[in-house]
């Protein structure tokens, strides 16, 4: 009776809009006093997160994010890729697609996208004659399009969280994203075409032009992904390179950064968002320490295979399930609390953890566009003012291309796997 009214007790909290860490760590502690187990659980899971120098990573590429969004990077990198794609059918949607993109890869699907970004590109968009319904969907879209591409925090989360290589899910992301931009990129080419969207011509001197004003940040990516695959460092010591070269960058030679005006308020910012990730993280690895000691993913997993006799029909099941819970959760709530309870089941049925993380974070990425309740869909309407009923019409288009691709992304894991075997990345797990 005690641990209903406790139950009930955390419901009207979290209905109230209490913290998730408080309603987390709640139930976890509930849960372990009525089984008798040691309350300091969910204390040495934060010690226990706190020793792994991955953790590391979470801080620095959120802080790299956020001093770039912040700074000129955003236009130079909308007139770099307006004029190497200006030229083609849709060629300004494609921009939007590409540079979204590259920041959503940096600052998670935070919304800083859609803010920053979408400033800049939706009055091109509604100049240049697309309508507004598209433009409206594409940006939205964008705000979450980038989470499979390094150093993407959410896939760094999900590396700490379900104990795989980060290494690994840096390189199963990039060709399920690539294949993201390129069937988003055909049809806003045919919708170029239908609008009658003015091409921009290539011209080589504004290439070359746009090329030279973001020489010191079109580089970045590549040295993360040079760096780690190369041997030359980790992903931790890629996030400090990271760090320090965008500070560098934006701080000294563009001067977009001032060190005492914008800098603090830029850390103080990103680290909100890092510290209440981290303080999600610990509580629900405490839950996830209960839930396996009662071996509740076993429970599901037995009575799954009542209903569900294939593999097929299992990733059926996973899509529907993750697909609510991208809508109604932030990604990083519903990664610290859901995959946890989804990797032992996915593992029985054959799932590779590194395929499961890119199907997992797909879903997430939709989900931030899924009515009613898509993150995204209130950001946008807050950004564009506009009602959250017209971003519903205006992202239908955009969300029926990504779920074909995430039925693409989730029975060919080849896409998923292709460059670890090419590149020969071994198997290596987070904690000992």
């Amino acid at each position: 009776m005690i641990s209903l009214l406790f139950v009930l007790a955390f419901v009207l909290l979290a209905l109230l809009g209490t913290p998730l860490f408080i309603i987390i760590g709640g139930v976890a502690f509930l849960c372990f006093y009525v089984a008798g187990i040691d309350l300091s659980a969910v204390i040495i899971e934060m010690y226990r997160i706190a020793s792994a120098p991955t953790l590391l990573t979470i801080p620095l590429f959120t802080f790299a994010g956020y001093v770039m969004a912040e700074s000129g990077t955003p236009k130079r990198l909308i007139d770099v890729a307006k004029a190497l794609v200006g030229w083609i059918p849709g060629g300004l949607a494609i921009v939007t697609l590409l540079t979204c993109a590259f920041f959503t890869a940096f600052t998670g699907a935070s919304g800083v996208t859609i803010i920053a970004m979408g400033g800049l590109l939706y009055p091109i968009l509604i100049s240049e004659k697309y309508s507004d319904k598209f433009s409206t969907g594409i940006v939205t879209t964008c705000g979450s399009l980038g989470l499979l591409f390094p150093p993407s925090l959410p896939l760094i989360l999900y590396g700490l969280v379900a104990n795989v290589s980060i290494d690994q899910l840096f390189m199963a992301g990039i060709l399920p994203g690539i294949l993201l931009i390129i069937l988003l990129s055909l049809y806003s080419m045919q919708q170029g075409i239908a609008f009658k969207v003015a091409r921009s011509p290539f011209v080589f001197k504004e290439v070359f032009r746009s090329l030279r004003a973001a020489a010191w940040e079109i580089p970045l990516p590549f040295i993360i992904l040079v760096g780690i695959y190369g041997g030359y460092f980790t992903a931790t010591e890629a996030a400090a390179v990271t760090a320090f070269y965008v500070l560098i960058v934006e701080g000294i030679i563009y001067r977009d950064i001032s060190f005492t005006k914008d800098l603090p308020r830029i850390i103080k910012e990103s680290m909100i968002l890092v510290g209440s990730i981290l303080i999600i993280l610990g509580c629900a690895l405490g839950l996830t320490n209960y839930l396996i000691d009662e071996q509740i993913p076993m429970k599901i997993l037995d009575l799954m295979k009542v209903y569900i006799t294939s593999k097929v029909m299992f990733l059926v099941v996973l899509n529907i399930f993750l697909l609510i819970v991208g809508c109604m959760m932030d990604i990083f709530s519903a990664t610290i609390v859901v995959v946890p309870l989804i990797v032992p089941v996915a593992k029985a049925f054959g799932v590779d953890p590194i395929h499961l993380g890119i199907i997992f974070l797909t879903n997430l990425e939709i989900g931030y566009i899924t009515p009613p309740v898509g993150i995204n869909l209130f950001i946008s309407s807050m950004r564009f003012r506009k009602p959250v009923l017209s971003l519903y019409v205006a992202t239908v288009p955009f969300l029926i291309i990504l779920l074909i691709a995430l039925l693409i992304i989730t029975y060919v894991p080849f896409l998923s796997t292709y460059l670890i075997h090419t590149f020969g990345l071994n198997h290596t797990v987070l904690f000992p």
